[in-house]
């Protein structure tokens, strides 16, 4: 055996544990797409049923001192798990738009 087949040789094998390594990760992460998905969905469920309440009852769809509250929360969690506080504040910011959208569209349906 020569030397460059011995080296194509330990090559394809760290080629293979990349590779398998990759997909094993890839495979998780998929996993936890899905999870997050279903979460989301679940969430949006009940904050459907919090704009429906707020539209019988004419409240704002907005609530700007429980969205402070739930920021902030969710920045120490962030911190807790290690994530970015940031990152964590923009994704909620995220949905509590969406969330405010369909507040809106429930009241003035």
């Amino acid at each position: 055996m020569t030397e460059s087949t011995s080296a194509a040789d330990a090559d394809r094998s760290v080629d293979a544990h990349a590779r398998a390594e990759l997909a094993r990760l890839r495979g998780s992460i998929d996993n936890i797409d899905a999870a997050i998905v279903h979460m989301l969905a679940e969430r949006f469920k009940c904050t459907q049923e919090v704009g429906r309440l707020k539209a019988e009852y004419r409240l704002p769809p907005a609530d700007p001192g429980r969205e402070k509250e739930q920021i902030e929360r969710l920045r120490r969690l962030a911190e807790s798990a290690r994530l970015d506080p940031a990152f964590a504040e923009k994704f909620l910011n995220f949905i509590i738009a969406e969330v405010i959208r369909h507040h809106e569209r429930i009241a003035g349906a």
